[in-house]
């Protein structure tokens, strides 16, 4: 049987705190680390290398718990090589790979007792990172906030659990003490949850973006291509429902183009950051808002001590 995630970093709960761009911070991973979980973060969330370097000291000193990275490994992210150095260097507990191949990662990260746990949303994938030497996989389905993948939980986690020989790690669809034994009764390791913990009252965003998590539902999740060139789950705001949420015909006669895709995605993929950006820290009728189903969940802004307490409890 997989070891479980509480085995493999040696944590309380089978719980990561989602890495989200432009929403996880140092304080949210110190409070997931002292509160029995643990916490990771996008390192495109720094500008600079020693913004990066100071952050994963801070963390380092005053969180109890591991605490892990994530990196996006394909060729829209020039950072990367930078990235993975001082994660290497400055020996993170593990790093999470997204969007190309762990390769490189897997071959540095090893030897330095660093795990790599690599995002999937189907089983092909899941076998090649797996023979790359990948320490679990990160099943991320259908009901994942950001770039979800096609499969349900139900359907994705056993089909993950019975052909591969790693931990099967679910993102997508836990907000709640039931659902989280639910994933956990598929096979699943462990979970990785984020949109539960973006109105918290460490999180740095807007009052206007955690206040949206708290009013909006599922169903009020919608998937827009207009951010990245890549569906992404977004609040269903009246300015999404104004604007839309497929590429113009223009943007996608540009992306089907072979000469031109590579180029023109990275230019949305920009935009589209730049957008969520302004979204997220400040107030304006333009508001993108990315965030998952969980939000669902989500009827306060509360310290994350009390939304990981309500995570792995059941309620008497």
């Amino acid at each position: 049987m997989a070891k479980l995630l509480t085995d493999i970093l040696d944590i309380e709960h089978p719980v990561i705190m989602a890495p989200m761009f432009l929403v996880s911070n140092e304080a949210m991973l110190i409070e997931a680390g002292n509160n029995g979980i643990t916490g990771a973060v996008p390192a495109l969330n720094y500008r600079t290398d020693e913004e990066f370097r100071e952050a994963i000291k801070e963390i380092r000193s005053k969180s109890k718990g591991p605490f892990g990275v994530n990196l996006i490994v394909n060729k829209s992210n020039p950072k990367m090589q930078s990235q993975l150095k001082t994660c290497v260097e400055l020996g993170v507990d593990y790093i999470i790979t997204s969007l190309g191949s762990p390769e490189e990662v897997i071959r540095l990260c090893k030897p330095k007792g660093i795990k790599v746990f690599c995002d999937v949303v189907d089983l092909k994938y899941a076998q090649k990172v797996e023979q790359l030497g990948a320490d679990a996989v990160i099943a991320v389905n259908n009901r994942a906030g950001g770039h979800a993948g096609n499969l349900t939980p139900e359907e994705l986690i056993p089909l993950l659990v019975k052909n591969c020989n790693i931990p099967v790690i679910s993102a997508g669809g836990v907000g709640n003490y039931e659902e989280l034994q639910k994933v956990l009764e598929l096979g699943a390791a462990g979970v990785s949850v984020g949109s539960i913990f973006i109105a918290s009252e460490e999180s740095q965003v807007s009052d206007e973006y955690k206040q949206a998590c708290v009013d909006y539902g599922s169903d009020d999740i919608v998937m827009s291509t207009k951010i990245s060139g890549t569906p992404c789950t977004v609040i269903n705001t009246p300015y999404v429902q104004k604007i839309g949420t497929r590429q113009n015909w223009f943007e996608r006669v540009l992306s089907k183009n072979k000469r031109l895709k590579k180029w023109v995605k990275m230019i949305t993929f920009v935009k589209g950051m730049k957008a969520l950006q302004k979204s997220a820290f400040s107030a304006t009728y333009k508001t993108v808002w990315c965030a998952g189903p969980s939000i669902e969940n989500v009827h306060a802004v509360r310290p994350i001590r009390e939304i990981v307490d309500e995570l792995v409890q059941a309620k008497s």
